[in-house]
C-alpha cells in the first residue's frame, strides 16, 4: 500500500535557505522521521500563512505534502516560539549552535526521538539561563550518548580496567578514557583532570535541570568546552561554523565563576 500522500509531524526548525523567488527551503527535525527538508511554498511573501512559522529554532506543528523529489509545507502552527530566548544575542547563538548539531548528526528518514526532546530540553534551559554553558555541556555529552558515540567514563578503554580516582588522559577516536599505562599508537591524547572527570559522570547520571544548577570554575569550564567540542567536532567530521561566534562572545563575558 502506498503511504499517504499528506502526513503531520512536530519540528522545531533548524534553518532555511531563500529558493527562488518565493520558497523558502527548510531544514527541520522531526520527533518520527528525524531531519526532513522541505518546501515552503511562497513562504517569503509577506502575505503567505508561513510567515512567521518556519523562523530557525521554532518548534511547529507540520502538515506536510509527499512531492515527486521534496516534501512541500501546507501548514504550519507554531508550538513554542522561544521568543526570550531570540531577544538575546548569546541565547540565540547558542540555540545555533545547537541547531547546527542537531543537523549535522540527524539524518533523513532516521528517528531519533531522544534527540529531538535533547534539543526542546536544552533549547528551554537556554532560555531560562542564557548566560550558563552548562546546557551546552549538556548537550554536547547526551548528543554523543543518543547518537551511539558515548565515551567510556569508567574503564580505561584499553586495558578495560576500572579507573582510580586520578587525572588520565581522554581520546575521543579510541572512545573515551584511558589509565596513565595505556597509550594506542593512534589515540589523539590529551589531559582529562579528576575534576572533569567527575563532571562528566555527573552529567552522564544527572537530568539537564540538576547539571544547569553545577557552578565551574572558568579553568574548569574551559577544560569542559574544549573536551566536549573537540569530541563532537572529532565524529561530526566538519568545522562548527557557530562555534567561532560563540566562542568570540564568551571571550568578551567577564571573567568569573561559570554557571
Amino acid at each position: 500500500m502506498a503511504p499517504p500522500r499528506t502526513y503531520r509531524c512536530e519540528a522545531i526548525i533548524l534553518g532555511y535557505t531563500p529558493l527562488g523567488e518565493a520558497d523558502l527551503l527548510v531544514t527541520m527535525y522531526t520527533w518520527d522521521q528525524g531531519k526532513v527538508i522541505a518546501v515552503g511554498k511562497g513562504a517569503r511573501r509577506s502575505t503567505s500563512k508561513l510567515v512567521g512559522h518556519l523562523e530557525p529554532l521554532t518548534m511547529v506543528r507540520m502538515s506536510m505534502a509527499h512531492g515527486r523529489s521534496m516534501d512541500i509545507i501546507s501548514q504550519a502552527e507554531v508550538v513554542q516560539s522561544f521568543s526570550v530566548l531570540k531577544e538575546d544575542l548569546l541565547a540565540i547563538t547558542k540555540g545555533l549552535y545547537l541547531a547546527e548539531l542537531v543537523d549535522g548528526f540527524g539524518a533523513e528518514e532516521s528517528p531519533n526521538p531522544e534527540l529531538f526532546r535533547l534539543m526542546i530540553d536544552t533549547l528551554r534551559a537556554v532560555e531560562d539561563n542564557p548566560k550558563s554553558d552548562m546546557p551546552l555541556r549538556f548537550f554536547e555529552f547526551h548528543l554523543l550518548q543518543v547518537s551511539g558515540l558515548m565515551p567510556e567514563l569508567y574503564h580505561c578503554v584499553e586495558c578495560r580496567e576500572e579507573l582510580e580516582p586520578d587525572a588520565h588522559r581522554f581520546s575521543p577516536n579510541v572512545g573515551g578514557t584511558l589509565c596513565l599505562d595505556c597509550s594506542p599508537d593512534d589515540a589523539h591524547l590529551r589531559p582529562l583532570s579528576l575534576r572533569a572527570l567527575k563532571v562528566l559522570r555527573l552529567l552522564d547520571r544527572s537530568e539537564i535541570s540538576k547539571a544547569c544548577k553545577l557552578s565551574v570554575d572558568e579553568s574548569l569550564a574551559d577544560e569542559l568546552r574544549s573536551l566536549l567540542s573537540t569530541t563532537v567536532g572529532y565524529w561530526l567530521g566538519k568545522e562548527i561554523r557557530s562555534n567561532s561566534f560563540l566562542d568570540r562572545l564568551n571571550n568578551e563575558s567577564l571573567p568569573g565563576v561559570y554557571t
